[in-house]
């Protein structure tokens, strides 16, 4: 599996299938581990998993954009019970646009590589579908880049699908599907 980016393309999306609105995903965690919302103070900690996952430079500024589109209670945080220290993060983001309208997404998903394997991704990640399906959204979903194959396996396990409205992406979800080992299968893909 890759650790860099390739040269820039435009990200991919994956989408919470209709099928599936009905059955929120659970949210399990590894022994010595807990899930909590945000709160007041966590921003410090948040920023260096962050960039220990890959986005570096997040700071006030960047964040405040996000603030006003994360659900209430809907900032998610797994904890390592040990230290105190939160090593995975996700947010519940209200995401309206032409292609996703009243559309809700699983944004800014992140964890400390110190504590891979643990399955934390896959928890905040299902916290925070389980909780924009229970605020009502039909339209969930997320964006991420190709060479992000833990990630894309995490979102794929957990029920969500490639979205697959721009050209190119049956060839590129082929080539992704084909590194992970796991089905190319668009017609099951269509929502």
């Amino acid at each position: 599996m890759r650790d860099q980016p390739p040269p820039a393309q435009s990200q991919i999306q994956m989408v919470w299938p209709d099928y599936l609105l009905d059955a929120p995903p659970s949210v399990r965690l590894a022994p010595g581990y807990t899930l909590r919302a945000y709160q007041p103070g966590d921003e410090p900690r948040f920023y260096e998993v962050m960039a220990l996952a890959g986005w570096p430079g997040w700071d006030g500024d960047t964040l405040k954009p996000w603030l006003n589109r994360i659900l209430p209670g809907g900032w998610f945080m797994a904890v390592h019970e040990a230290s105190g220290m939160i090593v995975a993060t996700a947010m519940a983001l209200h995401s309206h646009s032409d292609e996703h309208p009243f559309g809700g997404e699983l944004g800014w998903v992140a964890s400390d590589p110190d504590h891979r394997g643990q399955g934390l991704g896959m928890a905040v990640s299902a916290a925070v579908t389980a909780r924009l399906i229970g605020a009502g959204y039909r339209n969930i979903h997320l964006y991420t880049e190709d060479w992000r194959l833990p990630a894309l396996k995490t979102y794929l396990k957990l029920g969500y699908i490639p979205y697959l409205a721009a050209p190119d992406m049956n060839a590129r979800w082929r080539a992704i599907c084909a590194q992970l080992g796991w089905p190319f299968t668009p017609d099951v893909w269509r929502t």
